[in-house]
């Protein structure tokens, strides 16, 4: 196969028309499908930071804006399209901060905090744990409590599982009917502590192993409530701790998690909608690169637990940018553009080809924060747009619940500045409950179109198809320009028998059902 290589460009010919297309061939097995890719691949974070919570998800019931409850109604009808199978909260860092009592009760009479970590906003508590578990109801998705391990005590932590999940006559059950829920939630996933090694107490591993088993041990499930109990896992690179902790805790854990953010530098993340061919290039192999950090923590999870009762959980992940001007400094309010989307697609390509140990991702963050879905009006006019990243996450509901096909790919290579190459192209199959399959297809060239081969491993008698593009990767919608970047019908497909050949364009990401 051909490599090519984008060199420094003008920034025009970021935008150019194609010239010349590549060849490629997607080779499905059909017949080799084993495992299910879990719907909590398509998992949701939601922050105590800048406006995610505040003006994004909850505005309040006085509020001018249409809410329900004080859910803002747009976006609840929004993240309802995308069928959200799960959704965490409070944190992040924010949860080794938070104090769960200091959100319940009359909203009118709740203490305030300052937010530590992000910006030194005061929080006023008003979203606490009815709201946000009765948000999950609103959503039809299942909670993901992350637990204060930090700055908390065992205590604390047992109350707010009895207080959320007691059905019985219990102090905590006692409070919460107090507070007018009379039936407990169903919480499932809980997080014992955020980040352990940084910001949710410096930990070692050997430290923080020990304190997961103390807190875990007065965790204790209520009748008709199994708690699924996630270790504060690595963060990306960081593989012993991910080796102490299989040693050390165990099945004592459910599952551990990972973080993994396409940052190349921490200390120059780059503008999210102004950025050069090589620029986005190393943002590709970056995002990629989360192949390998997977593939070592399974590996390594591997030595200790071969049967995979451990799930991984990449419950942090997505691209971080620099805040956008004029934002509040600290709310990590950044754009979205069709790069972004790309960058979704890949890593969902991804999580699928590890789904018999990953079994969540969660991206970062729902609202208004990081890789966003949805992004509102920072001025409370009220307005809503839908991200790319939205449209890449709507596009891929197929694959939820669905069995994984593995598959190979016969592709050109792009080379980054630094030498590096990536594939041009990404692909991911799967087949649903009745038989069906749904194929994603993304042409990662600028420059290139793609003249794709679908070698499906059955026959099949129809397709349909979805295609997201723009005229530029750096384009994104805005309150004024909404769409953008939308997905469109995409129906210059070819289907013979078990064959199916089709165009891409360059920087575009195509969803097929085919019957």
């Amino acid at each position: 196969m051909r490599r090519i290589t984008l060199t420094t460009l003008a920034a025009a010919l970021l935008f150019a028309a194609p010239t010349t297309a590549s060849e490629a061939t997607v080779t499905i097995h059909a017949d080799q499908g084993k495992y299910k890719i879990n719907k909590e691949i398509y998992g949701q974070f939601a922050e105590h930071l800048g406006s995610c919570i505040y003006g994004g998800l909850w505005v309040g019931p006085d509020s001018p804006i249409p809410n329900t409850d004080g859910y803002r109604s747009d976006v609840v009808e929004a993240l309802r399209r995308l069928q959200v199978p799960v959704l965490r909260w409070p944190g992040g860092c924010f949860a080794d901060d938070y104090h769960w009592m200091d959100g319940i009760g009359p909203r009118s009479q709740r203490p305030t905090l300052r937010n530590n970590n992000w910006g030194g906003t005061i929080e006023d508590n008003s979203f606490g744990t009815h709201e946000f578990l009765n948000l999950c109801e609103l959503l039809g998705c299942e909670p993901y409590v992350s637990g204060n391990v930090g700055s908390g005590t065992v205590k604390e932590m047992a109350q707010w599982v009895e207080y959320m999940t007691s059905d019985g006559d219990t102090p905590m059950a006692r409070l919460r009917r107090q507070n007018g829920r009379e039936k407990p939630w169903h919480v499932k996933y809980f997080g014992i502590g955020n980040e352990a090694w940084g910001c949710g107490g410096n930990m070692t591993p050997e430290y923080y192993s020990n304190e997961f088993r103390r807190y875990n041990t007065y965790l204790r499930d209520q009748p008709g409530n199994r708690l699924y109990r996630i270790a504060s896992g690595a963060s990306d690179y960081d593989y012993n701790w991910t080796r102490v902790l299989m040693r050390n805790i165990g099945r004592r854990m459910n599952a551990l998690s990972v973080h993994y953010y396409t940052v190349r530098n921490w200390g120059n993340k780059g503008k999210a909608t102004a950025f050069s061919p090589e620029e986005y290039l190393l943002t590709v192999e970056k995002c990629l690169d989360v192949e390998n950090v997977v593939r070592r923590h399974c590996q390594i999870m591997d030595e200790t637990d071969p049967e995979k009762h451990i799930a991984l959980m990449v419950d942090e992940w997505g691209t971080w940018w620099d805040e956008e001007p004029g934002t509040i400094p600290g709310h990590l309010y950044q754009q979205n553009s069709m790069r972004d989307a790309i960058v979704a697609a890949l890593m969902l390509n991804v999580y699928h080809k590890y789904v018999d140990r990953v079994r969540m991702a969660n991206i970062a963050q729902m609202v208004n924060v990081l890789q966003a879905m949805i992004l509102t009006d920072q001025e409370g006019t009220g307005h809503m747009v839908l991200t790319p990243t939205y449209h890449v996450f709507e596009m891929y509901k197929g694959f939820q619940e669905a069995t994984h096909l593995p598959l190979d790919i016969a592709c050109d290579s792009l080379s980054t500045v630094e030498g590096k190459r990536v594939p041009s192209v990404s692909a991911s199959a799967a087949r649903q409950a009745d038989g069906s399959m749904t194929v994603s297809l993304v042409n990662v060239s600028l420059e290139e179109s793609s003249e794709l081969t679908v070698q499906l491993g059955a026959e099949a008698r129809e397709v349909e198809g979805r295609i997201l593009t723009s005229k530029q990767i750096a384009d994104f919608n805005d309150f004024s320009h909404p769409d953008v970047v939308t997905p469109a019908p995409f129906n210059k497909t070819r289907l013979k028998k078990d064959r199916l050949t089709l165009k891409m364009p360059p920087r575009s990401i195509v969803v097929l059902q085919v019957k």
